[in-house]
Order: C-alpha cells, then structure tokens, then sequence
C-alpha cells in the first residue's frame, strides 16, 4: 500500500488536499480561502449523507457503512478526474480528498476492493497535504456529523497515517484564527 516514491504517479501539483477529523474548522477555512479566488472542491461525503437522507437511502454511516464508503470513495475519483482535467495553473482546494475514504474503510475494518488502491496511486494531489487538528472548543455535531469528540480525535490521527502511507507530506494546521489559518496554507503553497 505505501507509495515510495512519486516519480512514476500522475501527481497534480496544483491540487492540494485540506483534511483533518470531523468539526476541525475546515468549512470556515476553505470559505475564507474560495474569498481570495482558489477554486475550492467540496466534500464529497456530506452531499452524500444529504442525498441518502432525502431519499430515505441505506447508504449512511450509521446504517450501511460498507455502501457508503464504496459511494464516497467513487464520488471522490470521479470529482478528482472532473478537476484534474482544468486548467493546471489555477490551485484547486479539495475539502477531503480520496484517501479520506480510505482512512474510512481501515477504521471501520471494510474490505477495500483491489481497483479501489490502484485508482488511490494513480489519482495524485500535490504531496503537501494539509490537517487540521481536532479542537474541542470548536466542534459541533449536527444532521450529518454525529461523531463523537473521541471518534473525531482518532480520525486526526488515522488521517495522518493513512496519507503518510501514501506517501503524502501531511502539514498539521495550527489552531488559530481563521485569517492565520488562511495565511497558513498560503505561505506553504507559495500564493
């Protein structure tokens, strides 16, 4: 599974992945990012837990885990190849990226099927990947994330694992305001 060097994938340096365990502040970083005209890519897996609910589907983390997984991890490539075929001199900020389903599958122990690894080697980000710590002072539960604080600070850490695995260089962010955050990730993509 791990990746030892890059040099052989299709790594898009200008697709960068924001990341981190649920309730982290992520939303309110990439807003103030979009602000300054970074085209930002939105998560995949809220949308489908919007979409299974409305259509009363079995597809949802606290029902059918395998289902959803399977649909997040598509979801995923497919809006990887929809932005990887853009222009490649804008920077893209994608809120979660394909190995996020991956780290889903590892913790809740779901089989990952063998074309599902092969597209996570073949569909690259820049290697610099960024996380953002759990803060407990900032999380909330709401409709789609009912995790609990415990589950949020080990997806933080399986989230580094999962990246470091494939080889990705995982940058925690630190907690701060949303404008030291956002000057943060700017001066590690050189904007």
């Amino acid at each position: 599974m791990k990746i030892a060097n890059d040099t052989n994938m299709n790594t898009y340096q200008n697709l960068y992945v924001i990341t981190g365990g649920p309730g982290c502040g992520k939303t309110s970083l990439l807003g103030a990012l979009e602000s300054d005209g970074f085209f930002v890519v939105p998560e995949d897996a809220r949308q489908i837990i919007k979409d299974q609910m409305a259509i009363g589907g079995v597809a949802l983390p606290w029902k059918d885990k395998a289902e959803y997984a399977q649909l997040m991890f598509l979801k995923s490539v497919e809006t990887y190849r929809h932005i990887a075929n853009r222009d490649q001199a804008a920077v893209y900020l994608f809120d979660r990226g394909i190995l996020d389903s991956i780290c889903y599958m590892n913790m809740e122990g779901i089989a990952m099927p063998d074309e599902f690894e092969e597209m996570a080697q073949q569909y690259r980000y820049n290697l610099t990947v960024f996380v953002l710590p759990p803060w407990k002072e900032i999380y909330e539960t709401d409709n789609e994330r009912k995790q609990s604080w415990a589950e949020a600070a080990y997806t933080f850490e399986k989230m580094i694992e999962t990246y470091k695995q494939y080889g990705y260089q995982p940058i925690i962010v630190p907690k701060d305001t949303i404008e030291n955050r956002r000057q943060f990730i700017l001066s590690h993509i050189g904007a």
